[in-house]
């Protein structure tokens, strides 16, 4: 595996799903300390209509805020339509993400529009984002499966990582939403999508719904992927699906790479006390592992630590 980028959603997909609503000052409490641990790129939120998602009415405003800063992270924002962009371009935001979904019920209820139409409106939208000097990713949403139709044709999601590579996208993010993914699945998809284009730079976001999200993830890396997108403590899940459930944790994943040597430039201790502060704040124990078990520990020689610096 080369190196991983590591991309934490849990300011947007993690909070999305909760019922409350997190004040601005602790979502950038949480943000500043993600962008800062060494982690690539931070999700700081999804412009949506705050009256229909509430958890996200503040996104512009965090990005106004954080823009005035310098992180060591990448700060992405979820787009959905072309206000949605509109918004995203006048607050600077620098990489966004936008995506259609696979199945037909899954993009109804989220979106409004059939996996058809979305597509078209999708990669309209994406080439204006790429027009306007941002760098664009564009996914597949519940390209693994589906709470609401079960099974996806692999067809299908192939069909739709052509038509992103026809128009030019080739920044592709393969979402298992629904968390049906197995690993055998999703190295196969992964190798599909670098068989149609080399090039291509293949992000994976695996949910744990159904205890196969760390597995899930590795077999994405082992076959190519060069990102991953995961939440602080395994918070999330998208609301729109049948069974919303979290995603894989990021401080799971940076504890996994670290222990063979990957990621020494993450401060794992850094995502621990955000994920002990989400859960805090929550009042609930989240899904992930390590920041309720603590960090195993290892010794390594100089040259080995070097070597990752």
């Amino acid at each position: 595996m080369k190196q991983i980028l590591i991309h934490e959603v849990g300011p947007r997909d993690g909070l999305q799903a909760e019922a409350g609503v997190v004040p601005t000052e602790v979502k950038l409490d949480w943000i500043r300390r993600v962008a800062d641990s060494g982690v690539d790129i931070v999700q700081v939120g999804s412009f949506v209509r705050g009256d229909k998602m509430p958890q996200m009415a503040d996104t512009d405003d965090l990005f106004r805020i954080l823009a005035k800063e310098s992180h060591r992270a990448v700060l992405s924002g979820l787009v959905l339509n072309e206000k949605g962009l509109e918004r995203a371009l006048e607050v600077g935001v620098q990489l966004i993400c936008m995506g259609v979904s696979a199945s037909d019920t899954h993009s109804r209820k989220n979106t409004g529009m059939s996996t058809e139409d979305a597509t078209r409106r999708i990669i309209a939208t994406a080439l204006e984002g790429k027009q306007a000097g941002r760098t664009v990713q564009v996914s597949v949403q519940s390209a693994f499966g589906c709470g609401f139709e079960g099974a996806i044709d692999e067809a299908r999601v192939m069909d739709i990582v052509s038509a992103y590579l026809e128009a030019g996208l080739t920044s592709i993010s393969l979402a298992d939403t629904a968390g049906h993914a197995h690993p055998g699945q999703v190295r196969r998809y992964v190798q599909k999508v670098l068989e149609l284009d080399p090039t291509v730079e293949v992000t994976a976001h695996i949910h744990d719904t159904y205890g196969l999200g760390m597995a899930s993830v590795y077999a994405a890396m082992e076959a190519g992927a060069k990102a991953i997108e995961t939440s602080f403590g395994g918070l999330g899940g998208c609301p729109f699906t049948k069974v919303a459930a979290g995603n894989v944790a990021t401080e799971d994943l940076v504890h996994g790479l670290q222990r063979t040597g990957k990621r020494l430039d993450i401060d794992l201790a850094t995502l621990i006390g955000v994920s002990k502060d989400v859960a805090r704040y929550f009042g609930r124990d989240l899904p992930g592992c390590v920041y309720k078990t603590g960090a195993i520990l290892e010794k390594r020689t100089e040259s080995a630590t070097d070597e990752h610096r």
